[in-house]
């Protein structure tokens, strides 16, 4: 195989869960320009539409589904829907994912658990739902979308701290089981990477993400870009002897 051919999607179909808009729609672009077809999971109809008819225009199909992550039924009868579709899954990229940013003492059960429902429950249940699938070809790619904060703690983030910290852990647990398969699974730890959908929030709290880029060897946020190629190359045959391990993509955030 020659090199360029090992970063080639073509004949492949991503699943991209959050793929309505910010890195979910970013993501499922740039592996429709690699080649893959595109199946979109998310519960907002006209934002799915509108990532849609990106993926189409670079030459792709592009299938929308609308449901919840957390959604066991839902998530089982979108696995259906795709292997009906398109006869196979090459690629899931969980990107689903939700914060609140509020501390111990404030954030109710509920609003806790519900963290977790859609950070981790949500993913579990995407990788139970799509891995036979893969298992059946002997191929796949699982990218889970993790953080810094998969590895390191944040004052006001602690329901999202435990969830990516968790997540990154649970894709371990993949690693191991699918491994002999021929099924890798990793996860990006990104650090914040600016969208449309966050940079009102970047310009509106300067101490906070002041701080992160201060600690940031390359001394700025992340931009879409910076994610993509990690993102491509976990997604890709290159990266078939690499498995269980998080890809920081952030500026060095996490050296020190």
């Amino acid at each position: 195989m020659r090199a360029i051919d090992r970063f080639a999607l073509k004949g492949q179909v991503a699943v991209v869960t959050g793929g309505g808009g910010g890195l979910g729609s970013a993501g499922a672009l740039a592996l429709a320009e690699a080649g893959a077809d595109i199946v979109l999971i998310a519960r907002n109809r006209a934002k799915l539409e509108a990532a849609a008819d990106a993926v189409t225009q670079t030459g792709r199909r592009a299938l929308i589904v609308e449901a919840d992550v957390a959604d066991e039924t839902a998530i089982s009868a979108a696995a259906g829907q795709v292997v009906d579709a398109f006869g196979r899954v090459d690629i899931l990229f969980n990107n689903a994912g939700i914060t609140d940013p509020r501390t111990v003492l404030d954030i109710p059960v509920a609003d806790f658990r519900h963290v977790q429902d859609v950070n981790v429950t949500g993913a579990f249940l995407t990788v139970r739902a799509f891995v036979p699938a893969m298992i059946a070809a002997g191929y796949g790619r699982i990218i889970n979308m993790g953080s810094i904060l998969s590895a390191r703690g944040m004052a006001n983030r602690a329901a999202y701290c435990a969830s990516k910290a968790a997540l990154a852990n649970f894709g371990q647990a993949c690693a191991f089981e699918f491994g002999a398969h021929g099924v890798t699974v990793n996860t990006l730890g990104a650090t914040v990477i600016v969208t449309d959908l966050n940079r009102d929030l970047v310009r509106t709290q300067p101490a906070l993400y002041g701080r992160i880029v201060e600690r940031t060897p390359i001394g700025r946020l992340g931009e879409i870009d910076d994610l993509m190629g990690a993102l491509l190359f976990l997604a890709a045959p290159a990266s078939g002897f690499v498995t269980g391990q998080t890809l920081f993509v952030d500026g060095g955030y996490t050296a020190g």
